[in-house]
């Protein structure tokens, strides 16, 4: 019983009892029978609710939100309808996929009520039918689905889900909001072989990747070379960079063919100076005559003995 009617029904009630302790039998005799049609008479639906009422075993109405009134004995509320978004757990164990792969997958349905007159009068129980549409839909989704498809496209399996739960439901008067999946799970052997495929694949992925990288590597090493040959210098210049380079670290011992140390030496240095004048000359002229040339000075201990 509602507040309102609660109150009215004990305020009548207190008025008919005080009158007929006061001597009058006839006024406290109405105000009882007035508490008690109240109490049977006045209803309240809350704005969620709907009440279905049939009058004489037949659909008089559905009432709500708000206060209304029926006729006691002759109208009989038969439902009382919650249109607010209810949410109803379902699962679907052992169940096998189009790939023959046994599952087991937990889902969660979000539904409302849309008309309360065919929730109430077309199905015995829409709650249970809820729970068990959603089941066999669940079952017969898995079973047209490869078990990759169920793993990895979670939107589309939601969709198809609320799409074909929402057909069935339709004619009890009730939506489908969504349906969400929340977990799917797999053999634990079948977990393990998937790892070790996943695991072969990035090794597969990280293989290619060295292989570009090299092959990459490669072609550059072509272009530097392609410059070296034609630079002679260039390639000198290198060899002293990375002669350099190494000499940084105290105490390190550093190895170097022969051939590099020869190509290195002072003598073959001065021979290519002496080629760069002679085109400088060639090109620009002799310099101005001098009095006295400027020695060359090499010290004693160079590779090949140069003297001046």
């Amino acid at each position: 019983m509602n507040p309102i009617t609660l109150f009215l029904t004990l305020a009548c009630a207190a008025v008919g009892i005080a009158l007929g302790v006061n001597g009058s039998p006839y006024w406290a005799g109405a105000f009882i029978i007035a508490a008690v049609i109240i109490a049977l008479a006045l209803k309240m639906a809350n704005t969620w609710q709907k009440f279905v009422i049939l009058r004489a075993g037949k659909l008089h109405g559905v009432k709500g939100p708000g206060l209304f009134l029926i006729i006691p004995i002759i109208d009989n509320v038969v439902a009382v309808i919650d249109e607010r978004i209810q949410t109803t757990a379902f699962s679907a164990e052992a169940a096998l996929t189009k790939d023959t792969v046994p599952v087991n997958v937990d889902a969660i349905i979000f539904w409302f009520v849309h008309n309360a007159q065919n929730a109430a009068l077309n199905i015995t129980n829409y709650r249970e039918a809820i729970d068990r549409v959603a089941q066999t839909s669940l079952r017969e989704m898995i079973g047209s689905s490869m078990l990759s498809a169920l793993l990895s496209e979670r939107t589309a399996a939601d969709a198809f889900l609320r799409d074909e739960i929402g057909r069935k439901t339709t004619d009890w008067g009730i939506s489908v909001k969504s349906v969400e999946i929340r977990d799917v799970a797999i053999p634990v052997a079948l977990q393990d072989a998937m790892s070790r495929q996943a695991q072969a694949e990035r090794e597969k992925q990280a293989r290619v990747i060295l292989a570009s990288a090299e092959a990459e590597i490669a072609e550059r090493f072509v272009d530097a070379a392609t410059t070296y040959g034609s630079q002679t210098a260039a390639l000198h210049l290198r060899a002293m960079n990375i002669i350099y380079e190494t000499t940084k670290e105290r105490g390190a011992t550093i190895l170097m063919p022969s051939s590099m140390v020869d190509s290195m030496n002072p003598t073959v240095a001065l021979a290519l100076m002496g080629q760069g004048d002679a085109v400088n000359i060639k090109a620009n002229g002799p310099p101005p005559s001098q009095d006295q040339t400027a020695p060359v000075e090499v010290p004693p201990d160079a590779p090949g003995g140069l003297t001046h």
